[in-house]
């Protein structure tokens, strides 16, 4: 059962998980435990400060260490006292490591994490260095603070707990389950603003359906996130049918590629 303490100036950005969406489930159930604590309620002085100006200067302030580590250790007394196992610390940072669905998946095996979400210019590199054990960005973008990558984790880990999705089939079939992206999903009516559901998807034939939506998951995902493809090939998980649809994706790639190029005798 997965147990994420959160360390957050902002505690009210997580009531929504508790009480919104089909999410709502793994909360209700006790299949995922969510606490969160505010490291302004462990600052010394009159007013609790958990942030101050940079060293060697520059704009914005920085998260302070002692409130941050204080947080922690209650977080982890908290922890022991409840029988959960120790967890790790993941500090949320766009100088992290890209969090991918394997990572959701061993995470919703597991006794959960502690989840520091920092605001400002970012936490003190001491915490990060002595009390960090790994850095998580959702892509290359900045945000506000680490509260909307915690709860895009958390959402992650809970849906994937037992009974909370309507059919465990989901979970499955999900984009970055078995390393590709989702096919595409069509629902009534069988005709849409011009568009028709393509027709093997209607007669019936679950081995060709099957079938199709492999070709489709393959061909998206040379499209759009060709990596994937090529980290499947690698490490051959790819079955007679789908190296066929791979060669002729290349082939159409490289068609195209020769049609595009210049004439070498107007160079």
């Amino acid at each position: 059962m997965p147990r994420f303490d959160v360390l957050t100036l902002f505690a009210g950005y997580f009531e929504p998980l508790r009480t919104q969406g089909i999410c709502r489930r793994a909360f209700d159930s006790g299949a995922v435990q969510l606490h969160t604590w505010n490291p302004r309620d462990f600052a010394s002085g009159a007013h609790r400060s958990v942030d101050d100006r940079p060293y060697g200067g520059g704009p914005g302030m920085v998260m302070l260490a002692e409130p941050l580590l204080a947080a922690l250790r209650a977080a982890r007394q908290a922890r022991e006292q409840a029988g959960a196992p120790p967890a790790p610390v993941l500090l949320f940072s766009p100088a992290g490591r890209a969090l991918r669905q394997a990572d959701v998946q061993r995470l919703a095996q597991s006794p959960g994490a502690v989840l520091v979400c920092g605001r400002y210019e970012g936490v003190d590199q001491r915490f990060i260095d002595r009390h960090v054990d790994a850095e998580i960005s959702l892509g290359d973008f900045v945000l506000s603070g680490g509260e909307i990558p915690a709860m895009a984790l958390i959402d992650a880990v809970a849906r994937l707990q037992p009974g909370v999705l309507g059919d465990e089939l989901s979970a499955q079939q999900d984009s970055f389950s078995d390393g590709l992206l989702d096919c595409p999903h069509y629902t009534r009516p069988p005709l849409f603003d011009g568009l028709e559901v393509p027709q093997v998807l209607l007669g019936g034939d679950h081995a060709r359906i099957a079938r199709w939506r492999r070709d489709r998951m393959l061909e998206l995902s040379w499209r759009r996130r060709p990596e994937l493809v090529l980290a499947m090939e690698r490490a051959q998980r790819l079955d007679r049918d789908d190296q066929r649809l791979l060669r002729a994706l290349r082939e159409r790639d490289a068609g195209a590629d020769d049609r595009q190029a210049p004439d070498p005798g107007y160079t």
